[in-house]
């Protein structure tokens, strides 16, 4: 019979997750007293960000494991904290747990989240427990730091300005309706096969484990090569959206310049589905869209370089009109929504 949280209580479960931290020389205090203090980044501003994994919304126990809810709750922080050109240096870690969850998972849990804070020299300082009648729900509060001119934001594309995106769209929406069908079709629990990478594609991947554009960020805010960015948590015709309207511009993209995987267009035309449609709606992508003023070809170059084979592509261009707009041999349509939560 697997022990519950409810069998070792609060504090045995708080040493046990407080005995995996490590404390890296910039924390000053961490986890066991009232707060957490943390030595400021010499010459840097802090960044603070915090996202929210809700059991039945952001995730479902049928088919992502243990280890990839925890992964998830710390790299879509970590995205954001991304997108801001911002390196990752604490974060703060909040669990509401039912009475009846084993021992096993929040272990697994924490592994998944410890592993994404390890490949980021992120330090868990601190955070708080409690109990719930409800779902399971992970809350993070991450903290970087960034120059003072290296800050990226969303308001500061410009008409005439090329438009960016990391990696590829699209991926993520395909794999997570990989998992439903296979979690409907099988009628019960396949967090046994997300958990094993050998029986999980790529795309679902993408899903389960996001990886955070960390240093995609870091390498536009060093060479100076973005003029706005955001990432992709709600997809990119989402992103779009909110980068046109906190810069006060339009954005006409390139439907053809896209890039979505052959995978990924080939799941879309089984569903019968538009594949440029379905990738511009679909969220948790978490790539970086961007954008870059003509003149700054060099300083883009430059990024391209740090960052290797993570390929950046060229999607669109912004435009004094207020209008969002995908281009393609069809025609000029409107740009879709995209995802919003309470609609």
């Amino acid at each position: 019979m697997q022990t519950t949280i409810s069998d070792l209580g609060e504090r045995a479960l708080i040493e046990r997750i407080t005995a995996r931290l490590a404390t890296p020389p910039w924390v000053v205090v961490g986890p066991g007293d009232d707060a957490a203090v943390v030595e400021p980044e010499r010459g840097a501003l802090d960044v603070f960000t915090t996202d929210v994994q809700v059991e039945g919304v952001h995730f479902d126990r049928r088919f992502v494991a243990p280890d990839a809810i925890g992964h998830r709750a710390l790299a879509v922080n970590l995205s954001d904290l991304a997108a801001m050109g911002a390196r990752p240096r604490a974060a703060l870690l909040s669990l509401v747990l039912p009475d009846a969850l084993d021992l096993d998972t929040i272990d697994q849990l924490m592994g998944g989240l410890l592993a994404v804070a390890d490949a980021h020299r992120v330090a868990v300082v601190g955070g708080n427990i409690s109990r719930s009648p409800g779902p399971l729900v992970v809350d993070v509060t991450a903290i970087g730091s960034v120059r003072r001119r290296r800050v990226l934001t969303r308001s500061g594309a410009r008409a005439g300005d090329g438009v960016y995106v990391t990696g590829t769209i699209g991926d993520a929406r395909v794999g997570l309706e990989s998992l439903q069908r296979r979690a409907d079709v099988n009628g019960h629990p396949a967090a046994v096969a997300a958990r094993a990478d050998t029986q999980v594609g790529p795309q679902e991947q993408r899903y389960l484990r996001p990886q955070p554009r960390v240093r995609a960020g870091l390498a536009l805010a060093g060479h100076r090569a973005a003029t706005a960015c955001m990432d992709l948590s709600d997809g990119l015709a989402d992103a779009v959206r909110q980068i046109a309207e906190a810069s006060r511009v339009g954005i006409a993209l390139d439907a053809a310049a896209l890039p979505i995987a052959d995978e990924v267009r080939r799941w879309h035309e089984g569903q019968r589905r538009d594949p440029v449609a379905a990738a511009l709606e679909g969220g948790d992508d978490y790539e970086l869209l961007f954008t870059s003023r003509p003149t700054n070809r060099g300083r883009l170059r430059g990024a391209q370089r740090a960052l290797g084979t993570l390929p950046l592509t060229r999607i669109g261009i912004v435009t004094r009109e207020r209008r969002l707009v995908v281009t393609s041999a069809d025609g000029t349509r409107e740009l879709p929504e995209g995802f919003r939560h309470f609609r």
